[in-house]
């Protein structure tokens, strides 16, 4: 079986053709720029880079040429397009409704558009791209998977917050978290490592990157997370705020005179690590300038990882027993220093770090020392497999 996954933006697309009979990725591109001047498509295989450079008004246009690329001549990886039995997508919000994945039917369509009040900028976007697979390939099936499925088995007293019940009730105002996809991925990979059942396995899997998110896993499934009614709360990420007292919202909405609208842009794109330093959301950039002396930039980096610190250890004491801490996202594989500073102070709960097994990037690796009371791993995530397997396995 081959399956197409695609994961579109508001201007962009990624995508990946799996063949499932061994889930190897036959194919990767991303198609940037729709709908603005310099529309390109770079798709990978093996190393080898095909570009297409063309106007891509919208996003029909834009998975157009990505099946053009797939089944080209000297480039492609396949002959047509009847060879894909079906197409993945990746959908942010499935709201209360959708709490596992789904074959698209008008029923699914009206759930993502009733989350859609929630993920404003990523659900239409996500919708555009199954539109145009459903114009291009009107026989194929195609199946949506939520970022906030795995979240939906959080207890009440997790997902609820602290305001009039009737929000909950009336809104459907709660916590849903995100990078569900990620975190199911990384709980069933921990599971096999610790040679565990999943239902046996208990972990805090911290997904850091520009976006970052942690989640305690009791059993297999998501006990509490960071991020909530939207990819907003939490930790301080590379543009977005994370927590922070409500009342600053209001406070500067009325001094400055700020809309709703332009707040919302403000915590979103203008904060995080980026709006304290006033270096760049990148950590890297951030690690570079704390080097040279920016003290800002080490005080972003620094709240980043005491916030870090923080959920851990409290999640640690909300699973009372944890087989491992795991450590994925762009900064969570790569960064040997990140990685040592989170984890700095929790020796007095036994828990060790070795230095050569951390000295490491992406992969999967065990960094703790033998006589940690918690192992602490590293495992490289793959949303775009899992996927590919939900739509396999609700396809077949």
């Amino acid at each position: 079986m081959k399956i197409l996954v695609i994961n579109c933006g508001s201007s962009s697309l990624k995508y990946q053709l799996f063949n499932m009979e061994n889930e190897e990725v036959m194919v990767k591109g991303l198609v940037e720029r729709i709908g603005i001047e310099g529309s390109r498509l770079v798709q990978k295989n093996n190393g080898d880079e095909f570009v297409i450079e063309q106007a891509m008004e919208n996003h029909t246009q834009a998975v157009s040429h990505v099946f053009d690329a797939l089944i080209d001549s000297e480039n492609g990886v396949i002959d047509s397009l009847e060879e894909i039995d079906a197409v993945g997508h990746r959908f942010v919000h499935g709201g209360e409704k959708m709490t596992k994945s789904a074959l698209i039917t008008d029923e699914v369509k009206d759930a993502i558009n009733e989350a859609a009040k929630f993920a404003p900028l990523h659900n239409p976007a996500n919708l555009m791209g199954l539109k145009a697979c459903e114009e291009l390939l009107p026989n194929v099936p195609n199946v949506a998977v939520f970022d906030t499925a795995f979240h939906q088995t959080m207890p009440a007293k997790t997902y609820l917050y602290g305001i009039e019940y009737k929000y909950y009730e009336e809104d459907a105002i709660r916590k849903y978290g995100f990078h569900g996809t990620s975190h199911n991925y990384i709980t069933n990979r921990a599971a096999d490592l610790l040679e565990k059942s999943v239902e046996d396995t208990n972990i805090i899997s911290a997904h850091l990157g520009n976006g970052s998110s942690i989640t305690a896993v009791k059993n297999g499934k998501s006990f509490d997370t960071t991020m909530g009614l939207t990819p907003l709360e939490g930790l301080v990420m590379g543009t977005r705020s994370g927590d922070l007292d409500p009342a600053v919202v209001t406070y500067i909405e009325e001094k400055d005179g700020v809309s709703a609208d332009e707040m919302n842009n403000i915590l979103n794109k203008k904060s995080g690590v980026l709006g304290v330093s006033g270096v760049s959301s990148d950590f890297r950039d951030l690690e570079d300038a704390a080097k040279n002396g920016n003290e800002r930039a080490q005080v972003a980096l620094d709240m980043f990882t005491t916030r870090t610190k923080r959920y851990i250890a409290g999640y640690m004491a909300e699973l009372e027993n944890v087989d491992a801490i795991v450590f994925t996202g762009g900064i969570g594989e790569n960064s040997i220093e990140m990685r040592e500073d989170i984890l700095k102070g929790f020796e007095q709960f036994g828990i060790k770090i070795d230095p050569e097994a951390n000295n490491i990037r992406g992969g999967e690796h065990v960094i703790s020392t033998a006589d940690s009371k918690v192992k602490v791993m590293v495992i490289a995530t793959n949303e775009e497999l899992m996927i590919a397997r939900d739509t396999q396995d609700l396809v077949k």
